[in-house]
């Protein structure tokens, strides 16, 4: 493996780590970027972006980063907050009126920001392209009844997460969410970050490969993976599916629970402005604000049945917990489906990504050795 891009002084353990990844984890292609007070002091990347042709991961390679897209989401939805525009703790209706039925009227943002709304999915049977269209699944959450008292329980929302929250968003900017996050925050960044990638950006995609040893997955009729799949409308893992995850059709749709495509650098700024601003500019979400974000709401066994993975969640975002160590209490971030993950911390002012190609299985310990080599270089 070619390993590109450099490590400021200091950062040496991170390089050796991400070296590792592909000498001893399979790693094939992959890149992390880390900025620490607002600027870049990792930027790595190398292998191949594509399997079948041999096309090498550039600096700038974007790969679909599934349910990173909650990172952008919960980011839009703060940043709303912050501008007097949405209150987490009113209930969505009143910013969408239909959504007030069947128990529904007293669920909040905070609550679907944290899984605990009870509508984990819409169990309206719909097509792919019912999905990708957007209006008939925000019509199908609208008829849906919470399979729990809102509030009291926890379930991963997958992809009801994404149209929930981006819906509020809708209704209250007259856009959608993905063009929202251009609009507010990437453009002026210049972040390689999209929900709905341009067709023009499909060429030099990375594509996903399904690794060894990947775990076995619930039952298809269970719940958590009806949530994961919209009722079996969208394949998991089933990459090359005409609608998987390596799909055009796929990837150019706004899912915003779990459609995301990025760049590491991409990741790793967003979470950096929000931590400490980036390249001299401001914060893109105060410190009240990301105490809020951080506060725990969630975690523990599943109200389907799942156990304890010991994943945690803050207001939109995953905390420092068992299921992935990070730095502290203030840690905030987002992973997604085989291995991609992304996070910011405004007490040690780190913005943190690392993306790959090479869907991970049981032990993958890649981002692990990644984070655990940043803590070794960070003072305290």
């Amino acid at each position: 493996m070619s390993q590109h891009g450099g490590v400021d002084e200091g950062y040496g353990p991170v390089a050796d780590a991400f070296a590792r990844n592909f000498s001893e984890q399979g790693e094939l292609g992959a890149a992390v970027t880390v900025f620490v007070g607002g600027r870049p002091v990792v930027d790595l990347w190398g292998g191949i972006a594509d399997r079948r042709t041999g096309r090498p991961w550039q600096r700038d390679t974007v790969v679909p980063v599934m349910s990173c897209a909650k990172a952008v989401l919960t980011v839009c939805a703060h940043l709303l907050v912050q501008q007097g525009t949405l209150d987490l703790d009113a209930p969505l209706a009143d910013h969408w009126p239909e959504f007030a039925r069947h128990g529904k009227e007293r669920i909040t943002t905070r609550m679907v920001l944290a899984h605990t709304a009870g509508i984990p999915l819409a169990e309206q049977q719909l097509t792919f392209e019912e999905v990708t269209a957007w209006t008939p699944v925000i019509r199908a959450l609208e008829e849906q009844r919470p399979l729990w008292e809102p509030g009291t329980a926890y379930e991963y929302h997958a992809h009801a997460f994404g149209f929930l929250v981006g819906e509020v968003i809708r209704r209250l900017t007259g856009l959608t969410p993905g063009a929202y996050f251009r609009t507010a925050v990437a453009d002026e960044l210049g972040l390689r970050t999209w929900i709905g990638l341009p067709e023009e950006e499909l060429p030099g995609l990375a594509r996903l490969a399904e690794g060894e040893g990947r775990p076995t997955l619930p039952d298809a009729s269970s719940l958590p993976m009806r949530a994961l799949t919209m009722n079996g409308v969208l394949p998991f893992p089933g990459l090359d599916d005409p609608h998987g995850y390596n799909a055009p059709a796929l990837l150019t749709a706004e899912l915003p629970g779990a459609g995301a495509v990025s760049s590491a650098r991409g990741l790793a700024t967003l979470f950096a402005a929000v931590a400490t601003g980036v390249h001299g500019g401001p914060r893109l979400l105060s410190e009240e604000t990301v105490t809020d974000a951080v506060r725990p709401q969630s975690g523990g066994a599943s109200w389907s049945g799942l156990p304890d993975f010991g994943a945690r969640y803050g207001a939109g975002f995953l905390l420092d917990s068992p299921f992935r160590r990070l730095l502290g209490p203030r840690s905030f971030a987002n992973s997604g489906a085989g291995g991609q993950f992304a996070f910011g911390d405004d007490a040690f002012g780190v913005g943190f990504a690392y993306t790959a190609n090479l869907m991970g299985g049981s032990g993958d310990q890649r981002v692990e050795r990644l984070i655990g080599a940043l803590r070794e270089c960070l003072p305290g």
